[in-house]
């Protein structure tokens, strides 16, 4: 059994190298990402696993050459698969799996991180003391139990990140077209987007994007929250409209937002541009805001998590070449 992995970086490698002697299965790696164009190295291997925030590109042909290649699974090692064409890649016979909840912890504890650093107008004592300016004033900050934080999305993630708010003294109300009973002993249940808008303090998006989320958060959703609260999205870049965003941040409608990722993202994120003229002005406003914190989607990025998705994926594949089943088919 061959195994290809695309996409991989050095911090995977010690995973992956474990993992494949744990399972005496051969699995080599390449940095590229899946397209047509690189798609050509998967002649001759059983299996292949990708990660990309690129769309793969092509047209339901190239699916149906990917079987003709002898593959009959392709395996994301990230929870969303918005860069696979999956009404595509099913026809054409292949069996799409995902990592739905490599760690809820890892986003929910960089969810967490992001609304203290903003309630704590850290951000903006660092640019102060950045210039030896080290007064308080105007940057009195606001206690987690004295605030309502408002859940976007209460499935594994969300579910995870209002635990957290709920053992540090938040209110904590949510809203998801799926209500788990589980968590009403620490969140509230609200009937729409619009009552949840207009009561958090904090709103954090914990979503998967699709046709329903994308631009989930546009100018008017954003006029319907209080001028001192803060948004926070964790989830994919689309499910905020960044110019409505940036618009609402210059006219004071909200307080602040933080970023882990953002529309355009592909473009920049993982990437050093270092000196270089950033190509995209709506990313560039935002680095330049004082209330904005933009970090490179980096939510899932931990040690746990990373040994979670190389882990599973692999499972992943080798449970589909065997015949089996698994429970991560999208």
């Amino acid at each position: 059994m061959k195994i290809l992995m695309y996409s991989v970086r050095d911090d995977e490698e010690s995973a992956i190298k474990a993992w494949a002697t744990k399972n005496k299965v051969q699995v080599d790696t390449n940095e590229l990402e899946f397209h047509p164009d690189t798609a050509q190295l998967v002649n001759g291997y059983d299996g292949v696993v990708i990660q990309q925030r690129s769309a793969i590109g092509g047209d339901a042909t190239f699916y149906q050459q990917l079987v003709a290649a002898g593959l009959t699974q392709l395996t994301s090692r990230t929870a969303g698969v918005d860069t696979i064409d999956l009404p595509a890649a099913k026809a054409a016979g292949l069996t799409v799996t995902n990592v739905p909840a490599y760690s809820p912890n890892s986003v929910a504890e960089m969810a967490v991180t992001q609304t203290m650093r903003l309630i704590r107008n850290l951000e903006l004592f660092d640019s102060r003391v950045s210039q030896q300016n080290f007064q308080w004033a105007g940057l009195q900050a606001r206690e987690i139990r004295s605030l309502t934080v408002g859940i976007i999305g209460a499935g594994r993630i969300g579910g995870t990140v209002a635990k957290l708010f709920h053992g540090l003294g938040a209110k904590v109300i949510a809203y998801d077209v799926v209500r788990h009973a589980d968590l009403e002993p620490v969140l509230t249940y609200v009937d729409s987007k619009e009552a949840l808008l207009r009561q958090a303090d904090v709103v954090t998006l914990h979503v998967d994007l699709n046709a329903t989320s994308e631009a989930l958060i546009d100018a008017a959703a954003l006029k319907l929250m209080k001028s001192d609260a803060f948004i926070i999205n964790a989830s994919r870049g689309p499910v905020i409209v960044t110019a409505a965003l940036v618009a609402a941040l210059k006219a004071g409608e909200i307080a602040g937002a933080a970023l882990d990722t953002v529309e355009g993202e592909a473009a920049l994120f993982n990437q050093n541009h270092q000196g270089e003229v950033l190509q995209d002005p709506l990313i560039a406003q935002l680095m330049q805001m004082p209330n904005v914190i933009l970090t490179p989607h980096i939510g899932f990025y931990t040690n746990l998590a990373v040994q979670n998705m190389v882990e599973i994926s692999l499972n992943d594949v080798v449970t589909i070449l065997n015949g089996g089943q698994t429970e991560h088919a999208c």
